[in-house]
């Protein structure tokens, strides 16, 4: 073959690693964090800096390869992979630099959240990011960045300052506020289409300890909590954020009662330390007597972590998600319907308050295309084995198909599999056409298609 012929060429071209299918790290290198998903890669580059990028880039273009871009690997559509092409893995680029005298903070592009966590909690800092602390930093931030923090300080993209990024040309640019502007505009929000982002430059802001945790009820009693959850979160001072989930509790560190039965519930985060104020803010919960509570002070670090352990790489993953305005009677009634069918003990359904901070930016001040929507919702069908790979798939499905109607007409596209274009267009509804013209003008040949794809202005 041609291009293992050449990849000496390529060999030579980088520091890290050059990874072709006979090499003994291939099957380690490919694997993917969805297990459902399986894609052969003819050649995997683990990039150990910028020019490495440059050259991969390069490389593939010169030989007219498919490529797909890796940077925490969490893609839940597989979109981190390829077959057939060359992926370049940025896992080798990982970094924190904290700035006190003005509490920025530049990332790698391979870095996952738990590294940009553990490198400021020192500091008493923050950035804005998701739930999952093993969530790569990358992919998080340009699709949007739902979290804990985001009714206080907005999502991820509201705090990114800066990138760098290598272009489909093989240029390195730097797109901020005054420089690329077009492009800074587009990548707060619209994926990986325009480039690759090696750096990431964010505002931290001072917070050091939360107060959190998850409160439960029984799953029946969906319909109830969720229209008072809704009633109650909206109107919360923006320090408190919460998401609504249903979900088994799988096993420890979970006490044994709660063990294989499905609830639904609240997982907390308070962005402040006083106790007190607190209590007083949470009382209405605590009134509806959640069969378990487990909701107190911890450094922020600890509540980003609290799901690590029972999602680890490699189980069986299906996705389907939509934004939501409201939490009518019928939208209540399908969610209790299928959480009573919940298929798996990690099978579960999250919604994520879009409103407070997240809801100050603009329909079109980012790429990010639903400031309006109150939830961000997401079904998961979660299984370790891949017997089971047709049962959540088919849960999800269907709780997605009765759900949709309901919805907004797009998804937080972080949440999505590989679902074809008119759901990518749906999901970025009026900024859609602006964003194919920045494609055109920095990737015309859409050089960068395995992602949510973005296709160029003709």
């Amino acid at each position: 073959m041609e291009i293992v012929q050449q990849v000496d060429v390529l060999k030579g071209a980088v520091r890290g690693q050059v990874i072709l299918p006979e090499d003994n790290e291939y099957a380690e290198a490919r694997k993917l964090y969805n297990a459902m998903i399986d894609k052969k890669p003819a050649i995997i580059v683990k990039c150990a800096d910028v020019a490495d990028v440059i050259a991969a880039v390069n490389y593939a273009k010169e030989n007219n390869m498919l490529v797909a871009v890796r940077g925490g690997g969490h893609n839940g559509g597989g979109l981190g992979s390829c077959d057939d092409g060359l992926l370049i893995d940025l896992s080798g680029i990982k970094y924190v630099h904290v700035d006190t005298s003005d509490n920025t903070v530049r990332v790698g592009g391979g870095n996952v959240w738990g590294d940009v966590d553990h490198a400021t909690h020192p500091y008493g800092l923050a950035v804005p990011a998701g739930i999952i602390s093993t969530t790569g930093v990358g992919g998080l931030t340009l699709g949007g960045g739902v979290g804990h923090l985001s009714r206080k300080y907005g999502l991820t993209i509201d705090n990114l300052l800066e990138v760098d990024m290598v272009l489909a040309d093989g240029s390195l640019v730097v797109a901020n506020k005054d420089q690329h502007t077009d492009l800074f505009w587009a990548v707060r929000g619209g994926g990986g289409n325009f480039g690759i982002v090696t750096s990431f430059k964010f505002q931290a802001h001072m917070l050091k300890n939360v107060i959190g945790g998850p409160t439960l009820w029984p799953v029946e009693k969906t319909e109830e909590i969720m229209q008072w959850y809704h009633d109650f979160i909206h109107k919360a001072p923006e320090e408190l954020n919460g998401f609504f989930a249903t979900l088994i509790i799988p096993g420890p560190p979970f006490p044994e009662f709660l063990h294989n039965k499905k609830f639904c519930g609240v997982v907390w985060c308070y962005a402040g330390d006083d106790q007190t104020v607190f209590d007083k803010l949470f009382t209405p919960a605590r009134a509806l007597k959640p069969i378990f509570e487990h909701v107190g002070p911890m450094p922020y670090p600890a509540v980003q972590t609290m799901f690590d352990g029972l999602l680890p790489p490699g189980f069986q993953w299906y996705w389907r998600a939509d934004f939501f305005n409201d939490l009518g009677t019928d939208v209540r009634a399908i969610h209790k319907k299928h959480s009573l069918k919940l298929p798996t003990p990690l099978s579960q359904m999250h919604l994520y308050p879009i409103t407070g901070a997240a809801a100050n930016p603009g329909l079109t001040d980012t790429a990010w295309a639903y400031r309006d929507a109150k939830y961000a919702g997401v079904i998961v069908g979660i299984d370790p084995d891949p017997a089971n790979a047709d049962k959540i798939t088919n849960w999800c499905k269907a709780y997605w198909e009765d759900l949709h109607p309901h919805s907004s007409g797009g998804a937080y596209p972080n949440f999505m599999m590989d679902e074809g274009q008119e759901r990518v267009k749906a999901s970025y509804r009026q900024n859609y056409e602006r964003l194919t013209k920045v494609k055109s003008k920095y990737d015309p040949g859409n050089f960068f298609r395995v992602n949510q794809n973005i296709r160029p202005a003709l």
